[in-house]
């Protein structure tokens, strides 16, 4: 029975794994087929100052992430019929949360936005009469982000990542629509937030309507309560620190960028990180499941809970290894293709370090939803935190020597104090035998002979002189060639040493679960 309920677990897993990665997958295809068209309908100039917009916007998602962690994880401990008056309590809570910081928030940026940028970031002339209106409608996007992510967290709770999924493909079909309708007509920053804003607002309205027809009687009006306050309060607390170095890890490079150059650099830079950021994110969707997984853990053993950490650690390093790795060699070509010759010939060392950057942070994400889900918030405040550190102080020192290329080196170097604090904050909670061996094989070994044979394999090309776009069935073959290579050599290299065993079974549950005929 137990291995009946293991399996039956496991497959809910990868299920809900297989949804967010198709409604992840759906956004990556649109936002990236029409972010050539919207380059080119607004250059690069008015692009980079919708990036800066978007930079400063940035940090409020500190808070909206926070609410929708925070209550994810405390309706995933109250699905229970008997537990739904405090389910509701929780919920009204939160929404309420949403509805008054967020609203104060919105204001802040709207009056202060707009002056501030032009002063930090030097803005005049066309772009900086714009901004009044990208901070607007910036600010009110996210505003709706952030109430549809308290009614998301109902279906969030329960894994069904189906709806979630239909939810995220319908808004992104949406901003993707009115991109292409609005900015030929409107070519200005502006133009391009407000489309944005309105796939957020579709968002806030199927969650809204999906939720009442769904599961209505969990839902209630608005209101606080004390007792879910402190719950909430008492996870997010520390996780709003995390989720707010976490942000200014990752905008570090674009403010700096703004500050000491012209806006054209931003958007150089914002392409390639968009790149980098889509298959980035495309692994963490394939992991966030784990989340609601963890959180369902609570009473199991210790040894229990770390040899699911591990393996799932390993399943999602080789793949962000495979995944990232796989732009390294092509990312000449493929920004080419992408985005022109001037923008390949600017961005595409930036996009090779970016890449080696998101491999060595792929690292830490099944660690850091485990210690949500365990209630560690303030382990996951510290790692950010530094994060942040080493990610600012880097910009600031490279960035005014090296020039904007420079950009993406500090992401490696807080990449790495990410995984040192990781590893020490893993050693303190677990007293496991053979700890370190563990660590080697399901975290290090993958994603270091990732980087490695991605970096040969980009030496090679170079020497056949692969530096221009040969079409897109060449740089597309290419880069699954790669990554298949990568991915080869990373789990054959996982074969030696005493948990090459656990790594081919878990492959062959996954191909099991996925591939038409019978894993072998």
């Amino acid at each position: 029975m137990a291995d009946t309920a293991s399996r039956k677990g496991s497959a809910d897993v990868l299920g809900n794994s297989a949804w967010n990665a198709a409604a992840f997958a759906v956004a990556v295809a649109l936002n990236l087929l029409v972010l050539p068209f919207v380059v080119f309908r607004l250059g690069v100039a008015a692009f980079g100052v919708a990036g800066l917009v978007t930079a400063c916007v940035a940090p409020a998602l500190a808070f909206s992430n926070t609410l929708a962690l925070s209550t994810t994880r405390e309706l995933a401990l109250r699905l229970e019929p008997s537990e739904r008056d405090d389910a509701r309590r929780l919920f009204a809570t939160a929404a309420m949360l949403a509805l008054a910081a967020g609203g104060l928030i919105v204001i802040l940026f709207v009056l202060a936005g707009a002056p501030l940028a032009r002063l930090g970031f030097h803005l005049s002339g066309p772009s900086a009469d714009d901004l009044g209106l990208a901070f607007m409608l910036a600010s009110a996007g996210w505003l709706c982000q952030c109430l549809s992510a308290v009614f998301l967290a109902l279906f969030t709770a329960r894994q069904d990542y189906r709806r979630v999924a239909s939810i995220s493909i319908i808004s992104t079909v949406v901003a993707t629509g009115s991109m292409l309708l609005f900015i030929p007509r409107w070519p200005q920053a502006s133009t391009f937030l407000g489309c944005q804003a309105l796939g957020f607002a579709t968002s806030l309205l199927l969650a809204f309507g999906w939720s009442r027809r769904v599961i209505g009687d969990w839902l209630a009006r608005p209101e606080i309560d004390r007792g879910a306050l402190g719950s909430l309060v008492r996870l997010g607390g520390w996780q709003l620190g995390a989720q707010g170095g976490a942000l200014i890890a990752a905008q570090a490079d674009r403010y700096l960028l703004g500050a000491l150059l012209q806006p054209q650099f931003v958007g150089f830079y914002t392409i390639a990180q968009r790149l980098e950021e889509a298959v980035y994110i495309g692994v963490l969707k394939v992991g966030e499941i784990l989340f609601p997984f963890f959180s369902a853990l609570q009473k199991e053993a210790d040894d229990r809970k770390a040899d699911l950490l591990f393996r799932s650690s390993w399943i999602l390093n080789v793949l962000a290894a495979s995944a990232l790795g796989g732009l390294i060699p092509v990312a000449g070509p493929l920004l080419h293709m992408w985005t022109g010759a001037e923008v390949a010939a600017e961005a595409q060392r930036v996009l090779v370090i970016l890449s080696i950057a998101g491999i060595l942070g792929s690292s830490s994400n099944v660690f850091a939803f485990y210690l949500l889900a365990q209630g560690r918030s303030s382990s996951n405040a510290l790692i950010a935190l530094l994060t942040g550190v080493f990610t600012l102080a880097t910009s600031a020192i490279a960035l005014p020597y090296f020039g904007w290329q420079a950009a993406g080196w500090s992401a490696c170097i807080g990449m790495l104090a990410q995984m040192v604090t990781v590893v020490i904050l893993l050693r303190r909670h677990f007293s496991l035998t053979g700890m370190w061996l563990r660590l080697v094989h399901f975290v290090l070994m993958p994603i270091g002979i990732g980087i490695a044979t991605a970096l040969a394999l980009r030496y090679a090309f170079r020497s056949a002189q692969l530096d221009q776009a040969l079409g897109w069935w060449y740089v597309g073959g290419l880069y699954v060639l790669v990554a298949g290579i990568i991915f080869v050599v990373a789990v054959a290299a996982s074969q030696a040493g005493p948990y090459g065993a656990a790594c081919w079974r878990d492959l062959r549950v996954i191909a099991g679960r996925f591939l038409p005929i019978k894993a072998i």
